[in-house]
């Protein structure tokens, strides 16, 4: 029988002296062969013959001297590591791939080389750098695991703040190439030669863009920061050396020597030279993702002490509350026992660096609140059981009792704007009459909880805050009806927070000068609380017996504010112009009498309704300007540079251009000057902005925020 055209030998017959049988063939994981096997039969057979010569068996396919021969590898280790084609050329004589001398690469063929996978190396890249990273902070952070000091040299020795690096640190900076592949510590300046090292110490000045600073101005601004401002927001760490803050991040230390540089005595000038170059390094640093931990904390600081700006439109405060707070939670701070659920590997986090991650959470729920109520805009806040630390969620640390009590103060706060300005049933968001006096007393019953909690030895800024938070409560009595039944009982509570505010504000002056470093929060409720004083003293509201005492509150408000002022024409310098003009045009409180005859619907009633507690403060500046820019009766910009004295006894040179004479109604009252129809009229297609739409365009800084 003649055998199919398509039939090959059995190769089984050359095995069968191995033992090798069609059960074997198939566990193989070969399938034998068939009268139906197409013409694939050739490459199962040489694959059969591969398995056999693997074991060390020689098989040959009918001719002996034809063997096996093992695999030829015809592409370099490098061009199998990026898979790519490699002409690579080995016989006669090696000659390098293309690719390889293009790159200078070592063109190589090793056997035993295998592709190492780039996420596994990338992975293992990402570990070391997070554990350096965290032992350069806890070995920084921590006085105790510091090496010996060493000394400086003498032209140093009387600087109080003379960095130590600790001598663990040394293996991971022993090459700029090291630090920068691996910590990313861009500290400003030129090579390794600020950080301390057994071999020698030199300390470089710091540079930003075209800014540089001497050693002992970063230290004696570094001082200043801690001393100053640092009780207003206790976050950071005041026994971290300056060199050390510079080491962990190219953003905080800048934003630290920015807020010292405020009022700063040896050199005026240097806040608004640092703004420019400070604003382009945290947008740069913003738009580095993902953000990281240090971060968080310079988003803490500059939304506590922003930089000057001339208008609210370039005022990115409050965008820049909303990204800490979503930067804190994306990194997992507001769960800070679960850290790793936020992180691609695993966090094994230590007793002080959590409760560090608790003290910054609760600090930026609490600059959100303020920054949220300072501009009249709903808080992103998140008050859960993270900000309350105890042994049954896992962070077993008790906050201070000086953050607990301000933290309560917060809350409070964030209850008010919840409770008066959230009714999803108004078109503004306000609750009725009704409602609003039921809130009030439960509220009212709530701050004298927390004020009880007050203790003698509270600081003086804690009562600042205190007071601060009960004005913001009481500033919802505008917003009452002249019929309702408690609006003179509401209206009376509201005198008395703002002088109580005040009194405690004018109080911190005389601590050391802290008033001058105050937050911005602070400078924002001072604000609200002289536009309070203008509106009541020229209402039917006022009588002989407030009338005086208002007077000397308005006239040290307007002083506050121009004293607190950092920059020529920013915000604050032209809010209290617009405050002293308002108050000139108004009278000076001593038209006060005349508004009896005046209704009461109409004397106290805002038409800027939306900015919650912060309405007035915008009515007030619209106000303003529908009777001085509109009628053209006086220019801000010149009057900023020549003050208009609030005082109606003493003329100024920006006075001049004010009509004393106008009708206090038109500023004060229920009308405008031109009209109702002006407020909201078609000719004004501009974003509802008040603060930013008419201070806006007559001289902004030199610089682009």
């Amino acid at each position: 029988m003649t055998a199919p055209p398509f039939a090959v030998s059995d190769p089984l017959a050359h095995g069968a002296g191995n033992g090798i049988t069609t059960d074997t063939f198939v566990s193989a994981g070969r399938h034998p062969i068939s009268p139906t096997t197409p013409s694939r039969a050739d490459g199962s057979i040489t694959s059969l013959k591969r398995t056999l010569s693997g074991s060390g068996e020689s098989v040959d396919d009918g001719d002996d001297s034809k063997k096996i021969r093992p695999g030829v590898k015809r592409a370099c280790n490098e061009c199998r590591q990026q898979k790519l084609r490699c002409d690579v050329v080995q016989v006669p004589t090696y000659k390098s791939c293309h690719r390889c001398r293009r790159l200078k690469l070592d063109c190589k063929i090793d056997s035993s080389f295998k592709r190492i996978g780039k996420r596994s190396r990338n992975m293992e890249m990402e570990k070391e750098i997070h554990e350096l990273r965290r032992q350069l902070a806890t070995q920084q952070s921590s006085p105790t695991a510091l090496s010996p000091s060493i000394k400086a040299p003498p032209s140093e020795a009387a600087s109080p703040r003379i960095s130590t690096i600790p001598s663990q640190l040394e293996q991971y900076i022993t090459s700029e190439q090291a630090v920068n592949s691996l910590l990313h510590l861009r500290s400003g300046t030129d090579g390794l030669s600020q950080v301390r090292s057994p071999n020698g110490h030199t300390r470089q000045p710091r540079r930003l863009e075209g800014i540089t600073l001497t050693v002992e101005q970063v230290d004696h601004l570094f001082e200043r920061f801690f001393t100053l401002f640092h009780p207003f927001m206790p976050l950071l760490d005041p026994s971290i050396t300056p060199d050390a803050y510079f080491a962990i991040s190219p953003l905080l230390p800048w934003i630290i020597i920015s807020v010292a540089a405020r009022h700063y005595p040896p050199d005026p000038n240097l806040l608004p030279s640092l703004s420019a170059p400070v604003s382009v390094r945290l947008w740069a640093t913003l738009a580095d993702v993902p953000q990281n931990y240090v971060v968080v904390k310079a988003l803490c600081i500059l939304c506590t002490w922003p930089l000057p700006v001339s208008s609210t439109s370039s005022d990115p405060t409050f965008m820049l509350s909303g990204l800490m707070m979503q930067i804190a939670m994306q990194i997992g701070l507001h769960r800070p026992s679960h850290a790793q659920d936020f992180a691609r590997f695993k966090e094994d986090l230590r007793e002080e660096e959590l409760r560090d991650r608790v003290k910054t959470w609760v600090a930026c729920n609490m600059i959100s609140q303020r920054v949220a109520t300072g501009y009249g805009q709903p808080p992103s806040t998140v008050y859960d059981w993270a900000l309350v630390p105890s042994a049954s969620n896992g962070t077993n640390y008790t906050l201070p009792e000086e953050v607990e009590i301000r933290l309560s103060i917060e809350r409070f706060c964030n209850k008010v704007t919840r409770s008066f300005y959230t009714n999803k049933m108004d078109p503004m968001g306000l609750v009725t009459d009704e409602q609003r006096g039921i809130m009030s007393d439960f509220l009212a019953h709530d701050f004298e909880e927390i004020e009880s909690k007050l203790r003698p030895n509270t600081s003086a800024i804690t009562f600042l805050y205190l007071r601060a938070a009960g004005l913001h409560f009481r500033l919802s009595a505008f917003f009452d009806s002249p019929e309702s039944q408690d609006y003179h009982a509401h209206l009376t509570s509201l005198w008395q927070a703002t002088t109580s505010f005040l009194g405690r504000v004018f109080d911190l002056d005389t601590v050391g000068g802290l008033l001058l470093h105050a937050s911005n929060y602070i400078l924002q409720m001072i604000i609200a609380a002289g536009f309070t004083l203008l509106k009541l003293l020229n209402s039917f509201f006022a009588d002989s017996g407030k009338l005086a005492h208002g007077r000397d509150l308005f006239l040290k408000t307007i002083k506050a504010i121009r004293t607190i002022s950092v920059a020529t024409n920013d915000l604050p310098s032209r809010l209290a112009e617009v405050l002293a003009q308002l108050w000139k045009s108004g009278g000076s409180g001593l038209r006060a009498g005349q508004g009896q005859a005046k209704s009461l619907e109409n004397s106290l009633q805002l038409k800027v309704r939306c900015r919650m507690s912060m309405s007035l403060v915008y009515d007030s500046v619209w106000r303003w300007r529908e009777e001085f820019q509109a009628k053209e009766r006086g220019n801000l910009e010149t009057a900023v540079k020549n003050p208009t004295n609030p005082d109606s006894n003493v003329e100024s040179s920006a006075s001049s251009t004010i009509d004393n004479g106008l009708p206090s109604e038109g500023l004060l009252g229920d009308g405008f000057g031109t009209g109702s129809n002006t407020f909201f009229g078609e000719a004004n297609n501009e974003v509802f902005d008040p603060l930013s739409w008419m201070l806006d365009g007559y001289t902004d800084f030199p610089y682009d925020m």
